[in-house]
């Protein structure tokens, strides 16, 4: 401690005397600090960042909670957001870049048995947090639709928390104030914005070190080399390890004698005795007397050669058994026994999804070459590839391994290998044997519904008909994932970047990291808030209920997007309507829908079917889930407008037909000339084929 000893004042640490016996504090005194690891990790007390809200009292006491220029950020892995209270509902955000947002609820009623230590959503709820989090806003309400009392219980609070520190009680829920003698908070630690690549960054690493990119955001660590310890920001830190010493393991054989060495040590044979000294190898053994010069001599050259050849064999079958090892360690590790389960239960599967090897996808993706990269999403990195037999793949790569992913993969497997619709992408088999699961799809070559819509890179812009049957592909395939499938999909994540368009403009739907199966005897499912922001269902993230209401919701974003060319968050609009979904209903209400419509849009579509189209938007975006129309009925609805479109074209073609045999006296009375300059039916095609399509 003190000038000097820091390697810059973000890292300086404050002995505040005032205390008995006294405290240490980061920087400006302001976080109090219980340990430092140098395993990148430090405690900090959390007592006095908490947000609180009191039934009795107006508003909530949000707070908020910046580490933004500090080297420190929340450990994803030990930090948990914490919440406690009855029917409280407590978010996360980071709301000043749209990158985060997250929740839990935690109710009670007058049943309900409160238990110490379980935050399980009785009295107490936790959430996970997103790696690299510097900076979070929390905000508390009270859930007023679960119904019944706790006696007492007036206050709620929300904070962040150590999961592994921090204990529930039970009579938390009665107190007026959060009483608590600590609340741990765990926060990762890195070297500066540098990464190992970067020359100047390995001045803080000493010698017998090496450095380390961090995992929780930029910056880099430094770590002892294999045979030192010690800590290695120190100049003398890393020392070398005796592996001679009792209590440290070495594998000299007992006749041997250890002869320690930087960094290692050797296992020497006493006098007359030959071998490599250690218990894994010859050991020690003794020698047995003179051998005549022509045997020797013969017997060397024959056994030079047959220890290379020994050598070569052993190396050889060394590597492909550590190789073998490896794949199966990964391949239970990527869920494999999991995989076999559900193959063994669902016919089919082992026929549509094929085992590939890591060589071939090596050799598709030219051994996972950067310039191969189709797009990165929330669960992975998505390459281009070209198989053996010339078809062109994607493959998904996770990106890291722990148990929540791989979950999201083997559902994934699950899911795509039951369903069989054209415009849902097509699963061609996944590989196992890498230390992250891939998956092999169908490639898609035309890019994403959004980056046709939002992005100006694109050459041509989508057509209002290409957008209407876009729409009305996707609509069929959700329908048929909630209604036609032997066992109901939820997507959860319906969105235009997920939905992919081929050579021809043809919907297909991606991305089924977060879907379930819903049993058929179930219409609703309690689940973890799930999705993306200014596509979540405001009713499934209020009540935590995950139903194809949800779907149906995110859709009606999707059709938003395609009428407006609007982006569904936008910090453009005015505060009021960032969501492009309020933005939409505000714009109805105030009868403004062509004043807000995509310049394309307006122009190529009929007025009728656009109304069509605006008012199925307002249906889907209804606040509650029963009022919404299930995602069959609006493919229905969509099917009839486009039904409209092409008998009004096809009328068009035969009014010019008339024209050119018949003369300007023979057009049709029932046409007129449309805001666009198109001539267009009056109403009765698209009635009649709205009738036929219900």
């Amino acid at each position: 401690m003190g000038e000097g000893c820091y390697m810059d004042t973000q890292y300086n640490i404050t002995c505040n005397t005032s205390y008995n016996p006294p405290k240490p504090f980061l920087g400006d005194g302001r976080l109090e600090v219980l340990n430092i690891s140098l395993d990148a990790e430090i405690l900090i007390e959390g007592r006095q960042q908490y947000a609180s809200y009191c039934r009795n009292s107006i508003g909530s006491n949000d707070t908020s909670f910046s580490l933004n220029v500090s080297p420190f950020r929340f450990s994803a892995n030990r930090s948990r957001f914490t919440a406690i209270g009855c029917n409280t509902m407590a978010t996360i955000s980071e709301l000043q870049e749209l990158a985060f947002a997250s929740g839990c609820l935690s109710f009670c009623t007058n049943q309900t048995i409160v238990e110490d230590g379980s935050c399980d959503g009785m009295g107490c709820c936790q959430n996970n947090i997103p790696k690299g989090l510097q900076v979070f806003n929390v905000s508390l309400s009270s859930a007023l639709s679960f119904t019944g009392t706790w006696e007492n219980s007036t206050c709620s609070f929300a904070f962040m928390a150590a999961e592994d520190l921090f204990s529930f009680k039970a009579s938390d829920v009665f107190e007026s104030s959060l009483n608590r003698n600590s609340i741990p908070v765990a926060l990762d630690w890195a070297i500066g914005n540098l990464t190992c690549t970067d020359e100047a960054a390995h001045y803080s690493c000493g010698p017998s070190s090496h450095c380390s990119n961090s995992t929780n955001g930029p910056g880099y660590r430094c770590y002892c080399d294999e045979g030192f310890e010690g800590n290695p920001y120190l100049s003398i830190g890393c020392q070398d390890i005796n592996e001679c010493k009792e209590g440290y393991n070495n594998s000299c054989a007992m006749e041997a004698t250890c002869h320690n060495t930087i960094g290692s040590y050797e296992c020497k044979c006493p006098a007359n005795h030959h071998g490599d000294g250690h218990e894994t190898g010859s050991g020690c053994m003794e020698n047995t007397g003179a051998v005549p010069v022509v045997a020797i001599i013969g017997g060397t050259g024959l056994g030079i050669i047959l220890l290379f050849a020994c050598i070569f064999l052993v190396y050889w079958a060394i590597k492909r058994q550590r190789l073998i090892r490896l794949r199966e360690k990964f391949f239970e590790q990527n869920g494999g026994l999991l995989l076999r389960q559900h193959i063994a239960t669902h016919k089919g599967v082992a026929d549509i999804a094929k085992i590939f090897t890591i060589d071939d996808i090596k050799k598709a993706t030219n051994n996972f070459d950067e310039r191969q990269i189709l797009g990165q999403g929330g669960y992975g990195t998505v390459y281009k590839g070209i198989l053996s037999d010339n078809r062109v793949v994607a493959i998904k790569k996770s990106k890291i391994v722990d148990q929540g992913q791989i979950i999201q993969f083997i559902n994934e497997v699950d899911i795509l290998s039951q369903i069989n619709h054209r415009n849902v992408v097509k699963l061609l088999g996944c590989c196992l044997e890498t230390e992250v699961p891939l998956l092999v799809y169908e490639f898609i070559s035309s890019g994403t519904l959004y980056e046709h819509i939002h992005e100006e890179n694109y050459a041509t812009s989508i057509s209002w008909e290409d957008r209407l049957r876009v729409a009305a592909e996707t609509a069929g395939a959700l329908a048929y994932l909630h209604s036609a499938h032997s066992i109901p999909v939820l997507h959860r994540d319906v969105k235009s970047t997920n939905i992919l368009l081929d050579d021809n403009y043809t919907a297909k739907v991606s991305d089924f990291g977060a879907s379930r199966l819903a049993p058929m005897d179930r219409i609703q499912m309690t689940t973890l808030v799930q999705g993306t922001y200014g596509y979540l269902d405001p009713e499934g993230f209020y009540t935590g209920q995950l139903t194809d209401k949800s779907d149906v919701y995110s859709f009606g974003v999707v059709l938003a997007e395609l009428l407006t060319g609007e982006n569904p968050i936008s910090s453009e609009r005015a505060e009021e309507h960032r969501s492009l979904a309020m933005y939409f209903i505000s714009s109805m209400a105030n009868k403004k829908l062509f004043q807000i419509l995509d310049d394309q849009v307006a122009k190529e579509g009929n007025k009728e079917q656009l109304l069509g189209v605006a008012n199925l938007v307002m249906k889907c975006l209804k606040i509650k889930g029963e009022e919404r129309p299930t995602m069959k009925e609006v493919a229905a609805e969509l099917d009839a407008l486009r039904m409209s479109y092409v008998q009004q074209w096809k009328q068009l073609n035969h009014t010019e037909t008339d024209y050119l045999l018949g003369g300007l006296g023979d057009q049709p009375s029932n046409l007129c000339v449309g805001e666009s300059g198109v001539q267009e039916s009056v109403g009765s095609n698209f009635m009649l084929a709205l009738k036929i399509a219900r």
